[in-house]
């Protein structure tokens, strides 16, 4: 079962939630944990496993060859992304805005556009009893997650096809990078707060959720500040809400230090298990 935990927003829990039940969930059974937060990866910072391997993700762009080049047109004619520029004597290529899509290259009738290995990012795996830690980190400058995120749930399945249980920390908010990990995914577990801001921007998840046609529910982090205003909308659309996190200083002082919350603070095992009760997980 894959189970992507997303939010609409950045700053609300998805890596905490992330974290401590991959941890809980281990207690009982193998689970994988992936951070496909690759502009910004920091489920690492909780877990302390030891190396397994890293390795350098590319993406295929294409290569310009003047002496062979007639200056037809087509590869900008082609090209959705805008990613190629002709010019009298030149082509102008931009690899920001490439999306490896081949047409240019499957049209060009002189073969002067040949596909080209460029490095995007790095994914790094990890091990520790029951959980095995994958971890990819997008490259500084570079504009598209996308392939990364793709790349790297290919890798999960090809290498943890015998692990019942995955657990996606996505990017926040409800762009494609949040799109390529949840079409994969079997249940969504949307992390929200109870704020204008976090409603706001839970409004704008639930809708791509049902774009989707994902099975998802809500967690509601820091409860107990803000308003009950998540609780009364989840109620009148007849969403799942199907754990409450408290708000609590020590839960800050922990997470702050890099620790597991749900061994020190009992209200948050207690949710966990909610969580695994309602997704059918074998948690005990």
């Amino acid at each position: 079962m894959k189970i992507a935990i997303a939010s609409g927003k950045g700053g609300t829990g998805k890596t905490t939630l992330s974290v401590n039940l991959a941890e809980y969930i281990a207690e009982s059974q193998a689970v994988v944990l992936v951070d496909l937060d690759v502009e910004e990866p920091n489920s690492g910072l909780f877990f302390d496993g030891n190396f397994v391997s890293e390795q350098t993700i590319y993406k295929l762009i294409p290569q310009w060859q003047s002496e062979t080049c007639t200056f037809c047109g087509k590869c900008q004619e082609v090209c959705n992304f805008n990613a190629i520029m002709q010019f009298a004597d030149s082509v102008l290529l931009f690899p920001q805005l490439c999306h490896s899509c081949h047409v240019c290259t499957n049209f060009c009738p002189t073969n002067s556009l040949s596909m080209q290995k460029q490095s995007i990012g790095t994914l790094k795996a990890m091990q520790k009893q029951n959980i095995n830690f994958i971890e990819s980190r997008l490259n500084i400058g570079e504009e598209q997650a996308v392939p990364l995120i793709s790349q790297t749930i290919e890798y999960v399945e090809n290498n943890f096809k015998n692990t019942q249980i995955v657990i996606f920390d996505s990017p926040p908010g409800a762009s494609c990078p949040v799109i390529e990990v949840t079409k994969k995914s079997d249940f969504v577990i949307l992390v929200t707060e109870p704020t204008p801001f976090g409603l706001n921007d839970l409004k704008i998840a639930m809708e791509t959720m049902q774009q989707l046609n994902k099975d998802f529910a809500v967690v509601i982090n820091r409860h107990g500040i803000g308003n009950d205003d998540v609780e009364k909308y989840c109620q009148q659309i007849d969403i799942p809400i199907i754990a409450k996190i408290p708000n609590s200083r020590k839960i800050a002082e922990l997470y702050s230090k890099g620790s597991l919350i749900y061994k020190a603070v009992p209200e948050v095992q207690t949710e966990l298990k909610k969580i695994c009760d309602a997704i059918n997980l074998n948690c005990n």
